[in-house]
């Protein structure tokens, strides 16, 4: 009988999408919702099998909703925006 082993080691895998990258949805609103889900990264052990005998794989998986509504329009604070200044020029120090 051989010994399982204490680390199961993984091939990562490269893989491409098969469809659609969104699968969007209309709220009774206007608003559409739109949602992806992506693969980060997909790994299949190479010193191990489930007990079936089919390979073991590893998928770390990744979801993004993206929001679109009704009007098209949205904001976001002033500070989150890179390169902006709440100091008129040469006064950034008191």
């Amino acid at each position: 009988m051989s010994e399982k082993p204490t680390k199961i080691e993984f091939e990562i895998l490269d893989y491409k999408r098969l469809e659609n990258d969104f699968v969007s949805f209309k709220l009774e609103d206007g608003t559409v919702v739109k949602v992806k889900v992506d693969l980060d990264r997909v790994g299949k052990a190479t010193n191990y099998k489930n007990p079936d005998g089919t390979p073991h794989y590893a998928i770390s998986t990744a979801i993004k909703l993206s929001i679109v509504p009704p009007d098209k329009k949205f904001s976001v604070e002033k500070k989150s925006v890179k390169g902006t200044n709440t100091q008129p020029p040469g006064q950034m120090f008191s």
